[in-house]
């Protein structure tokens, strides 16, 4: 084997994974199906690029930046390649919705397979991914693959009943989030900010705001509280998040993304 990983698939998502797995290796593949791509993303992590069969064959870790509905078409036409191999690949799939069930039975290769769920700041190595394991999947190839991902951020191992409604919340939480980032620069050009500043100070104030629930352990309508000071400005903001149902919109968003989640694997 030539490589240590490989990619089908480098797009968005894809792309990101590749930007934070060049941080640990230099040995990796991308492919696409545009070629072009593939080539443009490679030439800037210092990556080969190929097609999908030269991935297929020449990587240990093979990760498929492949939409669902897509899965099946792609893996048919690389099985012959996968089932050749004597010594397998891992299949690594972020794929939503698809289990590791249905990507076993998609490959038909008998590849250990580890599925993941991500989220685009991988890309700059403050990722959340969500991962679970075949049984086929070794302690020697599994701390592997924990290697490479070592620059992606946090990993969080996941039972795979969950992956649909983790992905949910750390994959598609970063478009929440940027939501409200944008919104809440907008309110402050309302006010008369200039537009970078606004959006400078809202990001690092989110940035400051998840830091202090991930170090002080504290819940955060603990911390909420200790900024609404009684008669205070901040209290007459919440009052008016909540006046406008804010908390049960982001709720309705999670469960609707985790429905959606899990229609994309039936």
């Amino acid at each position: 084997m030539k490589y240590t990983f490989g990619l089908i698939g480098s797009g968005n998502m894809g792309g990101a994974i590749a930007r934070a797995v060049s941080q640990t290796l230099s040995d990796g593949i991308l492919a696409d199906r545009s070629l072009e791509k593939a080539q443009v993303l490679a030439q800037d992590l210092g990556f080969a690029a190929g097609s999908n069969q030269e991935a297929a064959q020449e990587s240990r870790y093979l990760f498929l930046g492949v939409k669902p509905h897509l899965m099946g078409g792609m893996l048919e036409t690389i099985r012959p390649t996968l089932s050749a191999r004597a010594e397998k690949p891992v299949l690594v799939s972020m794929a939503a919705g698809l289990t590791i069930a249905q990507l076993q039975e998609m490959a038909a290769a008998d590849c250990p397979i580890i599925r993941i769920m991500p989220n685009t700041p991988v890309a700059v190595g403050q990722g959340v991914v969500l991962y679970e394991a075949s049984a086929q999947v070794s302690q020697e190839q599994l701390e592997g693959f924990l290697g490479i991902m070592d620059k992606a951020g946090k990993l969080y191992r996941i039972e795979e009943s969950l992956m649909d409604v983790g992905a949910a919340v750390s994959g598609c939480g970063p478009a929440y989030l940027y939501l409200v980032l944008d919104a809440m620069a907008d309110g402050g050009v309302a006010c008369g900010l200039s537009r970078p500043d606004a959006v400078q100070y809202a990001a690092q104030t989110m940035i400051g705001a998840a830091q202090m629930v991930l170090e002080t352990g504290k819940h955060p309508d603990q911390l909420k509280n200790d900024v609404c000071s009684p008669g205070g400005s901040t209290i007459q903001g919440v009052r008016t998040l909540e006046q406008r149902a804010v908390r049960a919109a982001f709720m309705d968003a999670v469960i609707a993304a985790c429905d959606k989640n899990a229609a994309l694997g039936k």
